[in-house]
């Protein structure tokens, strides 16, 4: 978990299955959707992520990252407090259209446990 003043960022629950250990960038304080961010948030956000980005890089040897937020209903937000998923990416890894599941903490810490060290480095 990477924790600043105004975000935390942790290892998400919810696994796609060609791209393990995504991570969630959250602030520390309750906003909904992006339209009540202020740009001070937006830029920590965005940094934490920036940063959780690196690390995945080093950490899982990804090709490369995605991100993804969603707002309001119809744009498919299902969690009411703003969140930013830090996906890593593989060559023809089909993330938007492979099935996703539930992880335990146990499958959850070994990433954690990568990403804390590459950030620590």
């Amino acid at each position: 978990m990477l924790r600043a003043a105004t975000t935390t960022a942790f290892i998400s629950m919810r696994w796609w299955v060609n791209n393990p250990g995504h991570a969630i960038v959250v602030p520390n304080v309750h906003v909904e959707n992006m339209y009540e961010l202020s740009r001070d948030l937006a830029a920590d956000i965005h940094e934490s992520a920036r940063l959780v980005a690196l690390a995945m890089k080093r950490a899982y040897g990804c090709s490369g990252i995605s991100t993804r937020q969603h707002n309001e209903p119809a744009g498919y937000q299902d969690v009411w407090h703003y969140h930013l998923h830090v996906f890593p990416r593989y060559d023809a890894d089909d993330l938007y259209g492979s099935p996703f599941r539930e992880t335990t903490p146990d499958e959850r810490l070994s990433y954690a446990e990568l990403l804390r060290a590459a950030l620590d480095a």
